[in-house]
């Protein structure tokens, strides 16, 4: 975990690529069921961590995605995408695409920078 507040928690989603996950604290399964305080607080972070994937990684874009089909309860994905990463253009989860040829900045700079932010 990278942070948390009493609202969310940020955690790291192991990959070749900076990939951020943000979790509601209640167990909620809809967006629509947060509070003006848990949705500002949810954007309030993907905006944070956005930027700084951008900055720091200069990535090639950021997807942003919310599903909770395997897991039914409200978080978001951030991940920093790359052109030479294993999968892109493809979801993370799609089909591989090539070797991953990704040469980044620490991980653990970005995520202690990015706790730092919040």
């Amino acid at each position: 975990m990278i942070y948390e507040n009493t609202l969310i928690t940020l955690e790291i989603e192991p990959s070749e690529i900076p990939w951020v996950k943000v979790f509601t604290k209640r167990n909620i399964k809809e967006f629509s069921e947060c509070t003006l305080d848990e949705k500002t607080e949810i954007f309030r972070i993907i905006d944070i961590t956005e930027k700084l994937m951008l900055s720091y990684f200069n990535a090639d874009k950021v997807n942003i995605a919310s599903f909770g089909n395997v897991l039914p309860k409200v978080h978001w994905h951030i991940m920093a995408r790359f052109k030479t990463d294993s999968y892109f253009p493809e979801p993370m989860w799609g089909k591989k695409q090539r070797q991953s040829q990704l040469d980044l900045p620490s991980f653990e700079v970005f995520f202690t920078q990015l706790k730092e932010k919040l």
